[in-house]
């Protein structure tokens, strides 16, 4: 099913039954301020099983979290000083930041070194989501098997069989999310995308 929302001003009923079909265990594809996402409930173990079937990734694969602002990725992930300083400047943005994660991360989709990628979109429609959620929804990028995002929501609704619902905003863009681990002593650009990564790269604790 494909459902044309504004991209600037989301209407709140479009955003309503993309909620409710997360709240039912379903996939969504949805905009964002890089690529289209694929996302589903965090505390829905099914359905993030079928988010990983969907894309033909490994359960080693990370998946995000899609966070309305800070102070939910507090909730989520450990943020020293350090950490809530750069995430302050870049969130919202086009920004992946792998953190330490907090005991309130599920165990299902908790890495073996607890670690958890957070992800504040910069576009009205992923915020308005996980505001009417009332929480956070795990996320992977719409692509190609080759990496290749998908562009126009209505190939994508088309050419990944298992998506139960596209927000249709209009094109997305080319280039996915930059993804930085900030778990160590200094930023590391672990995908280099959307977005400067100039200000990491001689950052330091």
């Amino acid at each position: 099913m494909i459902i044309e929302v504004n991209p600037r001003s989301p209407e709140p009923r479009k955003i309503r039954r993309a909620v409710e079909a997360l709240r039912a265990g379903q996939i969504i594809a949805y905009p964002t301020d890089t690529c289209y996402g694929l996302g589903c409930d965090l505390f829905n173990k099914k359905a993030i099983d079928r988010l990983y079937q969907v894309k033909g990734m490994p359960k080693s694969h990370q998946l995000s979290f899609v966070c309305r602002d800070i102070a939910s990725i507090a909730k989520y992930a450990m943020l020293n000083n350090y950490e809530y300083g750069i995430v302050k400047n870049h969130l919202p943005g086009p920004y992946c930041f792998i953190l330490n994660a907090t005991r309130e991360v599920p165990r299902v989709v908790q890495t073996a070194r607890k670690q958890v990628g957070i992800r504040v979109p910069d576009h009205a429609v992923a915020l308005a989501i996980v505001e009417e959620l009332g929480g956070p929804i795990i996320s992977s990028t719409a692509a190609w098997p080759d990496g290749t995002p998908h562009v126009d929501p209505v190939e994508l609704d088309r050419e990944m069989p298992g998506i139960d619902l596209v927000l249709d905003g209009g094109p997305g863009g080319l280039k996915p999310t930059t993804v930085i681990d900030l778990t160590g002593d200094t930023p590391v650009i672990v995908r280099e995308g959307a977005g400067d990564i100039s200000p990491f790269l001689d950052s330091r604790r």
